[in-house]
């Protein structure tokens, strides 16, 4: 088997390098920052905004939404928020469905057992 080199990925990336990603000034992610309260990078102790992997997903949602589908900002954050409900509807879901296969799984290991 090949020897498979360990990628290193960044924690945190700054405006600068943000706004370059996304073709946009720091100007508009500082205002969108402010629009969309979800919107909250963590800051360093002189108060440069670090961004995560997961902030910078958002603001990539966010540009779609506003930039390429012509929401406006109301609309945008609407059409974040049921997208955020959706997913945690999803999660639900998924916990519901979890916690009825371990019941059905503890019910055959008993009519296993029995059996024997």
């Amino acid at each position: 088997m090949p020897w498979k080199e360990k990628t290193i990925e960044k924690l945190y990336w700054s405006i600068g390098e943000v706004a370059e990603q996304l073709g946009v000034n720091t100007s508009l992610i500082r205002y969108w920052e402010k629009e969309f309260g979800s919107l909250k990078p963590k800051r360093t102790g002189k108060g440069d905004r670090l961004y995560t992997k997961k902030d910078i997903e958002q603001l990539q949602r966010i540009q779609h939404l506003v930039k390429e589908k012509g929401f406006t900002l109301q609309g945008a954050r609407v059409q974040l928020r049921k997208a955020d409900q959706i997913e945690e509807a999803a999660v639900l879901d998924i916990d519901s469905l979890r916690d009825k296969l371990l019941e059905i799984r503890t019910k055959l290991v008993a009519l296993r057992n029995a059996g024997h």
